[in-house]
């Protein structure tokens, strides 16, 4: 199975500890750069969450967001007061207030205000971690499978492609034999209006030289050595992405010479129409893992 690496997935996990959400996305990139968005509570997991996910996956530029509810459920009151640093920060504020003519009260929210005042309760991070590594496991596999069913299609598109190249080079092949005669029969017309005689040894040599400049069929056999190589790679799956490419390249400067070589508009017709289905299939290409 080929992957693309363009896809989406969403998983969430709820229980009485709170609340975990995780998101993945994916597009191409030459490497796999993964970028991890975590709650500050959770970056102690953020090492954990990358290996996991180069676990499963091997190309592409991928963002993971994790948001996470904790639930009072179980722990109650989500805040605490420092009582020892709230008293003092009460007799501070009575011993400046009797320096003072006309004092203004002080609420319970000028002294929450202080930093320390307000304690955020810890969160069990050994509960939290097999859960969040879970959740992460899942929705990687979820993201890998979206991949392999894009990747699929993207598949049937390359043969189809493939297949129409290989009927184009069949014409070209099927031609060839009559475009030499006919190239024959057009220089010896040219040569006979022009009145040249010619010795029959130096104009065979001539016909031979051109019928070998004109001659295609090294350019057919190579390109469709590439077409069965790249056949072979998509049946046999993986991450076949970079060998595509490179077969492609080797694939279009075959047509290209197949172009440069053409003295007949069924070359040339065959040469432009495997130009632009390898165009199309390159284009698709730099989405396969």
């Amino acid at each position: 199975m080929i992957h693309s690496m363009t896809a989406f997935a969403r998983t969430q996990n709820q229980d009485d500890w709170g609340s975990l959400v995780c998101e993945m996305r994916s597009i191409n990139h030459r490497y796999l750069e993964v970028s991890v968005h975590l709650p500050e509570i959770l970056r102690v997991f953020e090492m954990p969450i990358r290996e996991q996910i180069r676990q499963q996956i091997k190309r592409g530029k991928l963002e993971c967001v994790v948001r996470y509810q904790p639930s009072t459920k179980t722990s109650g009151n989500l805040f605490g007061v420092n009582k020892l640093l709230a008293k003092e920060l009460c007799h501070a504020s009575e011993e400046i207030a009797s320096m003072l003519k006309t004092a203004a009260p002080i609420y319970p929210t000028d002294i929450l205000r202080f930093p320390g005042v307000l304690e955020t309760k810890e969160t069990d991070l050994g509960v939290l971690e097999k859960h969040i590594l879970k959740l992460i496991e899942t929705t990687t596999t979820d993201l890998v499978a979206a991949r392999g069913r894009e990747g699929e299609e993207l598949k049937q598109l390359f043969f189809q492609r493939m297949t129409l190249m290989l009927a184009e080079l069949a014409k070209v092949r099927e031609r060839f034999p009559q475009i030499q005669i006919e190239q024959r029969e057009r220089l010896l017309k040219r040569f006979n209006d022009a009145k040249l005689e010619l010795d029959s040894n130096r104009l065979e040599q001539e016909m031979v030289m051109y019928a070998q400049r004109i001659d295609v069929a090294e350019e057919i056999e190579r390109a469709e050595t590439h077409i069965g190589e790249m056949q072979r790679v998509l049946t046999q799956g993986g991450s076949v992405g970079r060998r595509l490419d490179f077969l492609l390249q080797e694939l279009n400067r075959e047509a290209n010479t197949l172009g440069s070589k053409s003295v007949d508009s069924v070359t040339t017709r065959a040469a432009i129409e495997m130009k632009v289905l390898i165009e199309q299939i390159r284009e698709q290409v730099q989405n396969i893992e």
